[in-house]
């Protein structure tokens, strides 16, 4: 079944129309959630008839997911939960899903993959894939480490997993069977993330770039494995050579009062912004000098390949796939570690050596519209669909 080349896919009249529920739990709009929304704004364009189902607890407000699927105009459906294993309001939603005749559940994150993944085949009826973005390895018998050995073995119950990076088959707990697991990697939709960027900077951001030079980027949940800290205690460093120069963090997660009592022991409060979740990322990447990334663990970041596309130059961990993205260091600064005088020194060396970050950003550019564009992404979920649906 040949595919063309215009980013539209010939299908057989049975997938045209494919009916897919996309579940998702999100916390703000980092990497999985703008996967989630290129893919689906892509599989409309394909024919296919995507739904978004936005879980949270009861209480939450319009989640920032479900605003930015309305404005692209893509289906997205608010559903209010409990927290924990709620396998009472997970049997609601199959059946939901029935009766609304769809071909295809699509998981993104822990919480779908063992509420849906638990059920036996024959009795959800309907089949189900997962798409990994990132996995954290939790301490041993932590609570976190518990829900990760049964998300393990609902992950083996799906119809079919999606790794975003190839070096993600290593970093996944256990083997999955031959032909189970495929690589499809995330992809931007290129041409809106340039329009985005070109937006006018609000406050509290429009003073603090005017103030500060050079401005370093950070972006992520404030959790233990973004490395957050190493980067707080990395700029303080940096800040001796660079005394104008600001740390822009955006985000929001447990980690906070953390990251905040940090910023107050090495007193860089006025050159440190915290904003919490911010909807116009593009803009504060398109104004930063750096985007640093000292992660303990990644899959597939969306923030680094916007990076890119942007011609912003990274500092990062060689952690996930970035090393691939990277292309080993030719398109970005590879920390050897995450100390923060490792990342300190490596945010030196891009803001002094232009030439140096002129070269890794032409590289890096040319991969992220080669190979990372929603288009080929899109094109490759479909052959993994049809190959989980017997097409």
């Amino acid at each position: 079944m040949a595919l063309v080349t215009s980013g539209f896919s010939t299908m057989r009249p049975e997938l045209k129309g494919l009916k897919v529920l996309h579940l998702i739990d999100s916390g703000g709009l980092y990497g999985a959630e703008k996967m989630l929304l290129a893919l689906a704004k892509e599989q409309i364009r394909q024919g296919f008839e995507p739904m978004i189902l936005s879980a949270g607890e009861h209480g939450v407000n319009e989640k920032p997911l479900e605003a930015e699927a309305k404005r692209l105009n893509i289906p997205v459906m608010p559903f209010r939960m409990k927290p924990g294993l709620n396998f009472k309001q997970a049997w609601k939603i199959l059946r939901w899903a029935r009766e609304q005749r769809y071909q295809l559940l699509h998981s993104h994150g822990f919480k779908f993959n063992v509420l849906l993944g638990m059920f036996p085949r024959n009795i959800s009826r309907i089949p189900i894939v997962t798409t990994l973005h990132g996995y954290v390895h939790a301490p041993r018998f932590s609570n976190l480490w518990l829900y990760q050995q049964v998300d393990q073995l609902a992950i083996r119950r799906m119809k079919g997993v999606v790794l975003v990076g190839a070096a993600m088959k290593k970093e996944f707990p256990g083997k999955l069977s031959s032909g189970h697991a495929v690589v499809i990697p995330n992809g931007l939709d290129l041409s809106a993330l340039e329009m985005s960027s070109l937006a006018l900077m609000d406050e509290p951001f429009k003073s603090f770039f005017a103030s500060h030079e050079p401005v370093i980027l950070g972006i992520g949940r404030l959790s233990k494995e973004k490395g957050f800290d190493r980067l707080i205690s990395a700029f303080s460093e940096f800040k001796k050579d660079f005394p104008r120069s600001g740390l822009v963090i955006v985000g929001e997660g447990g980690c906070r009062q953390q990251l905040e009592e940090l910023v107050s022991q090495l007193s860089v409060e006025e050159d440190v912004l915290m904003p919490g979740y911010c909807s116009y990322v593009p803009v504060l990447l398109r104004h930063s000098q750096a985007l640093v990334m000292p992660s303990l663990s990644e899959g597939l970041p969306i923030t680094l390949l916007e990076a890119m596309s942007l011609k912003v130059p990274v500092v990062a961990s060689a952690v996930g796939e970035i090393p691939r993205v990277l292309s080993d260091g030719e398109g970005g600064t590879l920390l050897g570690n995450i100390e923060p005088d490792t990342i300190s020194k490596a945010i030196k060396n891009i803001i002094a050596n232009k030439t140096n970050s002129c070269r890794q950003i032409k590289i890096s550019h040319e991969v992220v519209n080669k190979k990372y564009s929603s288009v080929a992404m899109s094109r490759n979920y479909l052959e993994f669909y049809k190959k989980v649906l017997a097409f």
